[in-house]
């Protein structure tokens, strides 16, 4: 029987903090997901809300209210803050949650081990996802990854909270329905909780391992699952000033293409639109990426702040600017960007 879990979103369901739980929502999910917390928007359907798609999965206004009308087994915080701090907010609904027995899972980097009021309430238990590993298990790139036929895309971003993993997930999903085996692995806490099998949490990762665990994900999955195509979630961006990411995919992974998220909309990296610091041109990108040793093979928008007509009209533009295919996931589907892997596959 599969395991069920309320979600904490706490009035930040509308933000890119929230990514966690639209991820959830749209699925996969590791557990049955019976409401979201968000007193927001209780008593609204929380598919509704996300896309406008009804999914049976109702906000409440707190985790008493829901208790009042679901039996889940785990309460899942779903929201990402800045640095990983948890709310005081959350911290309220997580110590009812714990009160009824039900197991907590963090994905924030302030551990809810660490907290002695939750550890002697939590009698179902605490799984914090970004509780770093000892150093003694942890893998040195040795350079096996040369040894696995199968190609390495890699779908980074021109920034965070962009969309990468959801066009991963989308891109898994499009490659299967055409008959091609394909895996995802997951790079931060959200990819463990939708149930992908191989992976690391990167920024809970001390750095010298992080190559290292990335291509045993990779070698594992390989051996495992005999996959043609492996796709890689990407973190952060390659120039975010506050936690630069990216290069390991292509240096370490061997990342033979890559599918670049883009944000039209944003013009300075989220979180330091008072420090002015902009996310730098597409052209740029690009040409970094060439740099870097791989190649991009796509496009795809993240088109939040702009309207359906909006955003076709830039992605024309920046498909006829940089001669690249453009693609809008979340409205179009992932079909084009599948048609455009298959084609750069090995036959």
């Amino acid at each position: 029987m599969k395991e069920s879990a309320l979600i904490l979103a706490n009035g930040l369901f509308d933000s890119v903090f929230a990514k966690t739980t639209h991820g959830l929502l749209r699925g996969p999910s590791r557990y049955e997901i019976l409401g979201v917390v968000d007193p927001d928007y209780a008593g609204e359907d929380a598919g509704h809300i996300l896309d406008g798609r009804n999914r049976g999965i109702p906000f409440y206004s707190s985790v008493s209210e829901a208790l009042a009308h679901q039996t889940p087994t785990h309460c899942i915080i779903g929201v990402a803050t800045v640095g990983g701090v948890l709310p005081d907010s959350l911290r309220v609904d997580l110590l009812t949650a714990a009160s009824a027995g039900l197991q907590l899972v963090n994905g924030l980097h302030q551990l809810l081990s660490d907290d002695d009021e939750l550890v002697s309430l939590a009698k179902g238990g605490i799984i914090d996802l970004r509780k770093p590993r000892p150093t003694s298990e942890l893998q040195f790139w040795s350079g096996e990854i040369l040894l696995v036929p199968a190609p390495r895309i890699a779908v980074l971003g021109m920034d965070c909270a962009i969309g990468k993993r959801t066009t991963a997930m989308i891109l898994r999903e499009g490659l299967r329905e055409q008959g091609v085996r394909s895996e995802v692995i997951y790079t931060g806490q959200t990819g463990w909780l939708q149930g992908l099998k191989y992976g690391f949490v990167f920024d809970a990762t001390l750095n010298d391992f992080v190559s290292g665990e990335l291509e045993r994900a990779i070698v594992e999955c390989y051996r495992e699952e005999r996959p043609e195509v492996i796709l890689l979630e990407g973190q952060s961006a390659l120039r975010n000033p506050a936690g630069p990411a990216g290069p390991e995919l292509i240096c370490s992974a061997r990342a033979a293409g890559v599918i670049l998220q883009h944000a039209p909309a944003r013009l300075h990296f989220e979180g330091f639109e008072d420090l002015d610091c902009r996310i730098p041109s597409l052209s740029e990108e690009l040409e970094l990426i060439r740099l870097l040793g791989s190649e991009v093979w796509g496009i795809s928008l993240f088109t939040h702040g702009l309207d359906d007509a909006q955003s076709l009209q830039v992605a024309t533009e920046l498909e006829t600017q940089h001669e690249i295919p453009v693609v809008r996931p979340l409205e179009e589907g992932g079909e084009r960007l599948v048609h455009i892997i298959r084609q750069r596959l090995p036959s």
